[in-house]
C-alpha cells in the first residue's frame, strides 16, 4: 500500500512546497489538486489553494507538474480533477493530461443532488460514462467518479450501479471514508466487496457530527456534521483498513485532511503516522 496527499487539503503550500514538505516527511506520492478557483485573502482548501493548478492553460503546465513531482521522488497517486461528466471537452483535456504525466488515473465529477430529477441525472451520466470510458482506453488511463456526498453517487451501491458492466480498466470508484459520513455510509467491507474490480482507489478523511444547540420547531435537535482529525471523527479508521486488508486492497490510500487544530505540516506528518500503524495493525491481524 501506498500513502499520497491530495493538494486540496494543502492550501497554504506551493506546489513545490507541498511536493518537497510531503517527501521529506515520507509521504510516496501527490495528488494534484487541478480546477480553477476563486481568489482569496487568505489560502483556503476551495478558493486561493496555492497548491492548485489550473485548469485553463492546463497543457502549458504539464512540463512543470511533472518536474515538481519528479524533482521531490515522488509517484502520482493520480489527478484530482473537476471536470463534471457531461463537460466533454474537459473531460478529453483531463484525461489526455492524465497520460501526458503517467498519472494513470484522473477523477471526474458527478452532477450534484437537486439539478435534475435523480432518475434523468443517473441516466444520462451513465451515458457520459459509457463515453469517458471509451476515452479513458484511448488514452490508456483509468477515469474515477467519487463517492460524495450531495452527488448522485454517495454510496457503493449507486456508484457500483452507475458502473455495472462498464470496463474496470479504464473506470472505477473511490471510495470515501469521510464523504460517506455525510451521506452515503454503508458497512465498510461490504461496499469494497460490492465494488469488487471497481474499487480503483481510497480517500481518507474524518467527519464528525455535532449537535448545534438549536431546535426545530418540533423541539428535535438540529445537527450538523464538520470536519475532524483522524482520530476525532465517525470514521473508525482501524476498521476501515481492517475491511480493506480483508478484500487484498493493497493499491493508494490518498489523505485529504480538512480538520484545521493542527498546522499544516504538522497535520500531514501525524497523518501519515497514523495511518501507517493503522494499515499494520490490519496486514497482522488479517495475516497478509
Amino acid at each position: 500500500m501506498r500513502f499520497s496527499v491530495f493538494t486540496a487539503s494543502t492550501p497554504q503550500w506551493t506546489p513545490a512546497e507541498a511536493a518537497a514538505a510531503l517527501a521529506a516527511q515520507g509521504w510516496d506520492g501527490i495528488e494534484w489538486r487541478v480546477t480553477d478557483q476563486q481568489p482569496a485573502a487568505e489560502p483556503g482548501f476551495w478558493a486561493g489553494n496555492r497548491a492548485t493548478w489550473p485548469l485553463t492553460g492546463l497543457e502549458r503546465h504539464l512540463d512543470e507538474i511533472a518536474r515538481v513531482t519528479r524533482d521531490a521522488g515522488l509517484a502520482y497517486s493520480g489527478i484530482g480533477g473537476y471536470a463534471r461528466a457531461f463537460d466533454h471537452e474537459n473531460v478529453e483535456r483531463m484525461l489526455a493530461a492524465t497520460s501526458v504525466l503517467g498519472a494513470h488515473r484522473v477523477r471526474v465529477t458527478m452532477p450534484e443532488l437537486g439539478t435534475g430529477p435523480y432518475r434523468e441525472l443517473f441516466t444520462a451520466t451513465r451515458a457520459d460514462l459509457e463515453w469517458v470510458a471509451s476515452r479513458a482506453a484511448h488514452h490508456g488511463v483509468q477515469a474515477l467518479i467519487e463517492m460524495h456526498h450531495r452527488t448522485i453517487t454517495s454510496s457503493a451501491s449507486a456508484a457500483y450501479r452507475m458502473l455495472e458492466g462498464l470496463d474496470p480498466e479504464h473506470i472505477g470508484v473511490i471510495h470515501d471514508s469521510g464523504n460517506v459520513v455525510f451521506e452515503g455510509h454503508e458497512d465498510y467491507l461490504a461496499g469494497f466487496e460490492l465494488l469488487g474490480e471497481y474499487l480503483a482507489h481510497v480517500h481518507v478523511k474524518n467527519v464528525a457530527w455535532h449537535p448545534t444547540g438549536e431546535r426545530r420547531a418540533d423541539g428535535s435537535a438540529v445537527w450538523r456534521a464538520d470536519w475532524a482529525t483522524l482520530r476525532d471523527g465517525q470514521v473508525d479508521v482501524d476498521d476501515y483498513f481492517a475491511a480493506l486488508a480483508t478484500v487484498g486492497y493493497d493499491r493508494w490510500v490518498t489523505l485529504e485532511d480538512f480538520s484545521t487544530e493542527l498546522p499544516l505540516a504538522q497535520r500531514t506528518a501525524d497523518n501519515l503516522a497514523f495511518v501507517k500503524a493503522a494499515h499494520e495493525r490490519a496486514v497482522a491481524a488479517n495475516g497478509r
